[in-house]
């Protein structure tokens, strides 16, 4: 009996723990960010007025896309992961999940989000999420180990999100897609340009061509950073000098923009563990900010029309 008492936590636990590594698979916080960049591009597709169930339906497919290009990718990458520190402990790594189980988890997930984007918006939008999925895992991810262009090549599907978003619920590319696929790519660089900085050893140790990794490296993180974050700031302000936004948003993606160049600049200047820290927790607020403003800004209009 207390043997069978036993049993039964344990075996709760085991499966908690199973369950955990599933989602590892999927890399929920990546997920999330781009549910919520799909979120608002498809809100801004739906106009003033918005249509908020069709946005975060459109959003939720999306997100089904994104998480089967994460599984794709540690399926690929799993021999060298196991390279690196940070990345050493993943199921796939450590046989917790067997490669056979994700691929067929990861074809699941890019079923159910290109069919659900056909079934329920366009047939554009589930083109243009496939072929998300196929940049992401057959072209960025073989790139990293044969050339550095692999983190140009990466900020496309990683700029896509809002853009499908905005497809799924207008039909077509327009306006504010263009908008925030720019604003996505260019945000990408000084935030990748952080992370590439902190993890540069495991990247080496991994033979991955990130431009941190290569001998002589010393300052190109902390220059690429700061180019980027000068194309950021102009790009941020289209939609203001194109009569798409008002001041509201203006104003906020120029503090916000400035904000992250400074950042930037203020790695570049020293490269060192704090700064590139800092240049990541601010990328990392960067986004919703500028989601915010963007959401807040047709709001204030409304009302001092009102």
């Amino acid at each position: 009996m207390n043997r069978s008492r036993r049993a039964a936590p344990e075996a709760s636990v085991a499966s908690t723990s199973l369950a955990a590594e599933w989602l590892v698979l999927v890399r929920p916080r990546i997920a999330t960010m781009v549910v919520l960049s799909a979120f608002v591009g498809g809100l801004l597709a739906g106009g003033s007025t918005g249509r908020l169930g069709r946005a975060l339906e459109a959003a939720l497919w999306i997100g089904f896309v994104a998480a089967s290009s994460s599984v794709f990718n540690q399926i690929l990458e799993r021999d060298t992961d196991g390279r690196m520190e940070r990345t050493r402990r993943r199921p796939l790594v450590t046989g917790r999940i067997r490669v056979r189980d994700a691929i067929f988890f990861g074809t699941l997930l890019a079923a159910i989000g290109t069919i659900g984007l056909a079934r329920h918006f366009n047939l554009l939008v589930a083109l243009l999420g496939l072929g998300t999925i196929l940049a992401y895992a057959l072209v960025y991810t073989p790139l990293k180990r044969v050339s550095t262009l692999n983190t140009v090549v990466g900020a496309l599907p990683g700029a896509m999100p809002p853009l499908l978003g905005y497809t799924a619920v207008a039909g077509g590319v327009h306006g504010w897609a263009w908008y925030l696929f720019a604003i996505l790519f260019a945000w990408q660089f000084p935030h990748f340009m952080s992370i590439a900085w902190i993890h540069r050893g495991d990247y080496a140790r991994a033979g991955l061509k990130m431009l941190t990794a290569l001998p002589g490296s010393a300052g190109v993180a902390g220059r690429q950073a700061v180019v980027y974050g000068l194309f950021l700031v102009p790009l941020s302000m289209l939609p203001v000098l194109l009569g798409d936004a008002g001041a509201v948003y203006g104003v906020g993606a120029l503090v916000l923009g400035l904000g992250y160049l400074a950042a930037a600049v203020a790695f570049a200047v020293r490269e060192d563990e704090r700064r590139a820290r800092t240049l990541l927790l601010v990328s990392i607020a960067y986004l919703p900010g500028v989601f915010a403003t963007i959401l807040a800004d047709p709001v204030v209009r409304i009302v001092l029309a009102g």
